[in-house]
């Protein structure tokens, strides 16, 4: 408790807000009533949706086994919150404690969550993107809008993007019975998330499925017919593709505009805050009362050089959304860091893909069991001599093991025996990620910080 009641206050009377009513969002108010906090929590949302779970939007949603509105996400307890949904928040005032609306109100905080997470980067050329046909896949209008465009059975479908969403969307697709174009500019799918030598695997699959699948192309316009329905896609190579749905797969955008003249350390990249949640302002200073969780956060992590990261992760989304809240209304002795070992799975072709760590990072890949030929295996990847990430194919059961030497960084190759190793895994290879400096659409993870390619950019703060 402060010395001066301060925060007794605010635990008992003071006024929380929340903008962004998503998963970060609502875990974070559940976690601020469990911890006893009892005065006024207001949740803004630019969706005029309940908080609902998007995992599935790419997988059950699109094969028809659950509706779009039947992914409202479970409550862990009554929330006592006024919520503001179908409005978005279009400024900040940091001096004044103060949160703008789109329609015009205000509403003023003692302490402020941001957990905007972020929205799907649409098509670049706006009159193309406009074409009856060409989705984006984010949110529950975008997931019921797909799905009754491939319900009714489209000749061809065109996926811009082999990331994880791309290729969800694909394997849904093929699950259908639709035949499937995939264009990916990198040389493989999945390449900007596990590096070449697991995007081969996810290639192999791809095709086996009966995915037409071009690697090393990029989608360079898209054409529509008299009735403005999208008709044909051209390629980079020349070629063209007759589609009548094209999927737009080509990463996220962090909701971070309407920050834009607050004053906070907010970007492209996303708010970069601290271990503890706190967002930092344009001159690095750290605020005490303005907090970040979820997609939209960049904080640094000590497992993997103190660099910050931004996860596009379930998990991160949960466990920093009940730290920030922890931390909002507890002592700074009380406040403890934001320090999850990030990990996602994602479920195409008949395979359960699982990652821990960030493989991003990695140098170097080694398989510790199974094959690669075989689609089913353990990879290891390693950075600068130490074990940084594990990718499994159908073989979750030692990812936990390898979270361990994770969390231990422990060396790299790893120096122990392992069962099931086949000639294939008795050397590291080169993991083969893109160069991080060239624009990729297939990480959920970014790193930055102590990228070299980080000296280009040039930082102008709108104010300070």
């Amino acid at each position: 408790m402060s010395v001066d009641g301060s925060l007794d206050r605010l635990r008992r009377e003071g006024h929380i807000v929340i903008v962004g009513a998503s998963l970060a969002g609502l875990r974070a108010a559940e976690t601020l009533r469990d911890e006893g906090f009892t005065g006024a929590l207001t949740i803004v949302g630019d969706e005029p949706h309940e908080p609902y779970d998007r995992p599935p939007l790419s997988k059950q949603v699109l094969l028809g086994r659950v509706p779009a509105d039947h992914t409202t996400l479970p409550r862990r307890r009554e929330v006592d919150a006024q919520w503001r949904l179908g409005v978005a928040a279009t400024g900040l005032d940091m001096a004044a404690k103060r949160v703008h609306l789109a329609d015009g109100a205000a509403v003023e905080y003692d302490r402020l969550l941001i957990t905007t997470g972020v929205r799907a980067r649409p098509w670049p050329h706006e009159l193309e993107a406009d074409l009856d046909g060409v989705f984006v896949l984010r949110t529950s209008d975008d997931a019921a809008g797909l799905h009754h465009r491939l319900s009714a059975g489209p000749r061809r479908v065109l996926v811009i993007g082999a990331g994880f969403t791309g290729s969800e969307i694909a394997s849904a697709c093929r699950e259908r019975g639709l035949d499937v174009t995939v264009a990916e500019r990198g040389s493989a799918p999945l390449v900007g998330a596990l590096g070449g030598v697991v995007g081969e695997v996810a290639a192999t699959l791809q095709r086996e499925a009966g995915v037409d699948l071009r690697c090393g192309i990029m989608v360079t316009g898209l054409e529509g017919d008299s009735a403005g329905r999208l008709r044909r896609a051209h390629l980079s190579d020349g070629s063209s593709v007759e589609v009548e749905v094209a999927v737009v797969c080509l990463g996220a955008t962090r909701n971070t505009e309407w920050l834009a003249s607050s004053g906070l350390g907010a970007g492209p990249r996303g708010i970069a805050c601290d271990a503890g949640c706190r967002a930092f302002d344009v001159r690095g200073i750290v605020t005490d009362d303005v907090f970040v969780a979820g997609d939209v956060a960049r904080s640094p992590h000590p497992l993997f050089g103190y660099q910050f990261l931004s996860l596009e992760h379930w998990g991160n989304a949960v466990e920093q959304a009940e730290t920030a809240a922890h931390n909002m209304i507890s002592s700074s002795t009380d406040r403890r860091p934001h320090v999850w070992t990030p990990s996602f799975w994602s479920a195409q072709f008949g395979m359960n893909i699982k990652s821990v760590g960030v493989p991003p990072m990695a140098d170097e890949i080694i398989v510790t069991q199974g094959s690669l030929a075989e689609r089913r295996f353990t990879a290891v990847y390693g950075y600068q001599g130490r074990v940084i990430a594990a990718v499994t194919f159908d073989q979750a059961k030692w990812l936990e093991f390898y979270q361990q030497q994770i969390e231990r960084a422990a060396p790299f190759p790893p120096e122990f025996t392992t069962v099931d190793r086949r000639p294939e895994g008795m050397h590291p290879v080169p993991a083969g990620f893109p160069d991080p400096s060239l624009p990729s659409h297939g990480p959920t993870v970014t790193l930055s910080g102590h990228s070299p390619s980080d000296r280009r950019i040039s930082f102008t703060p709108l104010s300070a």
